[in-house]
């Protein structure tokens, strides 16, 4: 008699927990799962690492990272990995408010051999993210190693900030200029141009001219066919000749 008041209860019994479990989940708060994602390195390329954060603007980060992704459908030339790093793997907002998710967190990855980083201008670039030790740490130890190390607008205050612009003639965003002297009153600040390639270092005013400086190491690297190439590719009048820079290499 035992065994049949179990078995008669056992239906009621496991309403009871589904109806619990379905309560439990109802309350649980929606999460965004953010799947892992693979960065496929191409081997024999050249690896460019965009440093982004929050309050990056979209398109001193979009620009060049066209330009040098493109090079990847250029026949011949030795082309570039285009990858970006963030100090998380949480998506990080443009200043236009553009969700990005970033492919290494520098402060925590093992991350591949850096040939060129580009620190695009943010939001914050004269002021507190001058205070994250952290990313300014990284910028200089990657730039000891890197081939080429360029900024966009007021990336330049970044490589300033970490010590980097001392011995070059670099520039930045044109009202700005004033601003970059003050706070760095011992560089060598040039203005009336669109960038600047001194050394390893290629800083750019950044703006409406952001392409500029990205089609220049292209023709830097790869020559003059393969720079008009993905000017037009991307409907650009390219022509070096016409830019004004300061290039001492």
């Amino acid at each position: 008699m035992k065994t049949i008041i179990t078995i008669c209860m056992m239906p009621c019994l496991i309403l009871i927990l589904l109806i619990g479990c379905g309560e439990t989940n109802q309350k649980q708060p929606e999460k965004l799962l953010y799947p892992l994602h693979e960065v496929i390195l191409e081997p024999n390329r050249y690896n460019v690492a965009f440093l982004i954060m929050d309050g990056t603007y979209n398109t001193e980060f979009t620009a060049p990272y066209d330009i040098f992704q493109h090079t990847q459908y250029r026949l011949g030339i030795k082309a570039m990995n285009t990858f970006t790093v963030a100090n998380t793997k949480e998506p990080v907002r443009t200043f236009e408010g553009v969700r990005i998710l970033p492919d290494f967190d520098y402060t925590r990855d093992s991350l591949p051999p850096i040939d060129i980083l580009v620190v695009p201008s943010a939001e914050h670039h004269l002021n507190t993210d001058l205070r994250d030790s952290v990313m300014i740490n990284f910028v200089y130890k990657t730039a000891q190693k890197a081939q080429f190390v360029t900024s966009h607008c007021d990336g330049a205050f970044v490589l300033a900030k970490a010590g980097l612009l001392d011995s070059v003639i670099s520039t930045t965003f044109p009202s700005d200029i004033n601003t970059y002297r003050e706070m760095f009153p011992t560089l060598r600040v040039k203005d009336s141009v669109l960038f600047v390639h001194d050394g390893k270092y290629i800083t750019s005013a950044g703006g409406a001219k952001r392409f500029e400086a990205a089609l220049y190491l292209c023709e830097y690297l790869y020559g003059k066919e393969i720079a008009n190439s993905l000017a037009k590719g991307l409907v650009i009048q390219w022509d070096l000749e016409q830019v004004p820079s300061l290039i001492l290499q």
